[in-house]
């Protein structure tokens, strides 16, 4: 995770929940992607091909009713590395899925279940020309024996459907984590979260390099991730 300069930032909070939506004039918008290969992790626990396309992943199309939480900007930049040279990847799918603030999934459950019918914090996007996918979603809750963390996967169209080009999870800062767990609704289910090196998956997952830092925000917090794909 690099640092974010003050005209990035600058173009990082113009997004809105609605649409999300990123000056394309500012100096972040026209930076060159960095050719660091982002490492493989399991997929983790119940991905759904929703075929959910959109940025903001806080409702359920089930209930209608949004996630509780502290908001999240996210910002994905897809890169391919090829040859050692690397440039962004248009047209990639890039898939997130995570818990709630008190540590459920959507989508899970027996049979008809509200539960099983529920899609929240899950959704994906269409990188553009850039290889920007752009989110918003909340602080992710925890459950035991797991880190914070968000799952996501990148895909890209074929004949035949779609292929997975990297699984993989993010991390968060946990002085960062500290700081939104002292609110609610994450307050009533924060004591003793898991920290980062207590999670088997990132300690053997190289999760250092999947590691979020957001900044604060006005309207929750903002972050921005380089994913690098081996495309040799």
């Amino acid at each position: 995770m690099h640092s974010i300069d003050q005209s990035r930032r600058q173009a990082l909070v113009k997004l809105v929940a609605s649409s999300v939506v990123l000056s394309t004039g500012s100096a972040w918008a026209r930076s060159i992607p960095t050719c660091i290969l982002t490492p493989e992790q399991t997929e983790g626990p119940y991905f759904l091909d929703n075929k959910l396309e959109r940025s903001d992943i806080r409702s359920d199309p089930y209930t209608g009713r949004n996630s509780a939480g502290v908001p999240l900007y996210l910002q994905l930049q897809v890169t391919a590395v090829k040859n050692g040279q690397c440039q962004a990847l248009p047209g990639a799918i890039v898939d997130i899925w995570h818990c709630d603030a008190i540590g459920v999934y959507s989508g899970v459950g027996e049979g008809g279940s509200e539960k099983a019918q529920q899609r929240f914090l899950r959704g994906y996007q269409i990188t553009g020309q850039t290889g920007k996918a752009n989110f918003v979603t909340i602080y992710p809750g925890w459950y035991p024996g797991r880190a914070v963390h968000i799952h996501f996967k990148v895909r890209t169209p074929t004949r035949s459907g779609k292929a997975d080009l990297l699984t993989s999870q993010l991390y968060f800062d946990e002085a960062v984590t500290q700081e939104v767990y002292q609110q609610q609704p994450y307050a009533q289910h924060a004591t003793n979260f898991d920290r980062n090196e207590q999670d088997g998956i990132y300690r053997s997952g190289q999760g250092r390099q999947l590691l979020l830092k957001p900044e604060k925000d006005r309207r929750g917090y903002i972050a921005l991730f380089n994913i690098g794909l081996n495309l040799s």
